[in-house]
């Protein structure tokens, strides 16, 4: 009798091995990251690092979520960098330039923000644009504003009441977590719960079949990149609140931390896959790698060739255990 292959790893079922990687793969790495960094660093697994990690993570937690839907409707935000610089330097302006009220300054910050992902959400739907090619132009074309406001300057804040948000707590909690958690759980409910949510998957999965089940893809695109807008935005807020200072030169990169954390949590390139857990645990990844390598002592420059190959394994990952690369 012929040998056919076989269907087992070490006793283990190959499909069901591979469904319970594609399912909590990134949770299995998150913990064994985890472990081998505490054994390198016990300071690592203290509960103060873990808060300072989780505090630190919010605000690359906002641009991913936004870099999510857009990466699940087959598109990219490269702007959501230049968007944090440009709310911050309208902060600084408004804040400690015009001396007007922390509340309204940052609504009106959160409004520019939103209103540029919207611009980039019609140019990408209306007019059938590349989604790099749209967020790559206004990127450059809201960091030279940004620049033009602030002067190329940075402008200090030292409202106390600005600065609690991201040093304040609530019931012992650090604001940041708090806005952490509340957002990813509006993401999730959007995301896995919604109309709005069921039509971003269907337009990154098959576009035409969206099209035909009577889905608009112009108002999907638009709204995706017009919440990725307004995350950025409150990126921008809570990070202008730790540094204590508007700056046009921030958020350089950010994206690609953004990009990194989709990809480790399952969001596929491809469309039409993603899930906020996931992107929630990549995040949380990146931060470990950056926080663990910092603490046992590990050259800075080393860090973003590691975040590279992470990326990249985790491409392999995905293709591998979702049979994307035959």
């Amino acid at each position: 009798m012929a040998k056919g292959k076989s269907n087992t790893i070490l006793g283990i079922d190959k499909e069901k091995f591979r469904m319970f990687m594609g399912q909590y793969g990134i949770g299995v790495i998150l913990l064994i990251m985890m472990i081998g960094i505490s054994i390198m660093e016990p300071t690592f697994r203290s509960g103060s690092n873990m808060l300072n990690v989780a505090t630190q993570v919010s605000i690359n937690a906002m641009i991913a979520y936004g870099m999510c839907l857009a990466i699940t409707t087959e598109g990219i935000d490269l702007a959501v960098g230049a968007q944090l610089a440009l709310v911050s330097c309208i902060l600084g302006q408004l804040i400690t330039e015009k001396g007007m009220n922390v509340g309204l300054a940052c609504i009106l910050a959160l409004l520019v923000s939103t209103g540029w992902g919207f611009i980039n959400g019609v140019l990408i739907s209306k007019f059938n644009m590349f989604p790099f090619v749209v967020t790559l132009s206004t990127q450059l074309i809201i960091r030279g504003l940004a620049q033009v406001i602030s002067g190329g300057q940075a402008v200090s804040l030292t409202s106390q009441v600005f600065k609690d948000i991201y040093s304040g707590k609530l019931l012992g909690i650090p604001l940041p977590i708090v806005i952490l958690l509340l957002v990813t759980i509006i993401m999730y409910f959007l995301l896995h719960w919604t109309r709005f949510g069921r039509y971003v998957f269907a337009v990154g999965g098959n576009m035409q079949a969206a099209i035909a089940s009577g889905v608009s893809v112009f108002w999907t695109k638009t709204m995706t990149y017009t919440i990725s807008g307004l995350l950025a935005g409150i990126a921008g807020i809570i990070f202008t609140a730790k540094t204590g200072s508007a700056q046009s030169n921030i958020g350089v990169g950010y994206e690609t931390d953004a990009v990194a954390a989709c990809v480790l949590g399952g969001t596929s390139f491809a469309g039409g896959i993603a899930t906020i857990p996931g992107v929630f645990m990549g995040i949380f990844i990146i931060g470990f790698i950056y926080n663990g390598m910092n603490l046992i002592g590990i050259e800075s420059y080393y860090q973003s060739m590691t975040k590279g190959a992470v990326i990249i394994g985790a491409v392999l990952l995905d293709m591998v255990m979702n049979k994307k690369n035959g």
